[in-house]
């Protein structure tokens, strides 16, 4: 493989840990339609992932996994688990500090509105992990600078929102005195 190559892939699957982290099994459903349709060539052993019954298994799993995150406190059930799974589907740090931030907005969420407001993170991670994923695939260079772009912004927010709340123990604590 010549280095241009090497970047390409190596980009790629940065590009794809990265998605494993917003929803396990979007990237391999990408990953799956981009080898069975030709554009992209997998490493021995990893064949099996462009067959057609792999398509069909991701789809489903596809599916089921992003409509579970729709149903209320499950989603927090499916977060606990989808932290360890994401780590070993991604193989990469990026998509446990992906899956990591997720993981704290869904609190904040959850926390904040009983629950109510978890279809709309739940909503914002599917589409985070689909476009992530064709990126990979597409532009892998795309993907690796949006990557980067969402956890700024992620980090952004949760230090945003751990400043609120040490302001607001300070207004508590001063109106207790």
């Amino acid at each position: 493989m010549e280095t241009p190559e090497v970047l390409v892939t190596v980009l790629i699957g940065i590009g794809l840990a990265a998605a494993c982290g917003f929803r396990v099994f979007v990237p391999f459903l990408i990953l799956s339609i981009a080898a069975t349709s030709g554009h992209l060539s997998l490493s021995s052993g990893f064949e099996w992932i462009g067959t057609t019954p792999a398509l069909i298994a991701f789809a489903i799993a596809t599916v089921v996994e992003i409509a579970a995150y729709y149903i209320p406190w499950l989603d927090n059930v499916l977060d606990a688990a989808a932290t360890p799974a994401a780590v070993v589907a991604g193989t990469i740090v990026t998509a446990a500090a992906i899956q990591s931030a997720t993981v704290a907005v869904r609190g904040v969420s959850t926390a904040s509105t009983g629950g109510i407001a978890n279809p709309v993170v739940s909503t914002g991670e599917a589409v985070g992990s689909t476009v992530t994923g064709i990126l990979a695939i597409v532009l892998p260079a795309a993907a690796v600078v949006l990557v980067a772009v969402m956890l700024l912004v992620l980090w952004r927010i949760v230090a945003r929102l751990r400043r609120r709340r040490r302001e607001g123990a300070r207004r508590a604590d001063r109106s207790a005195c």
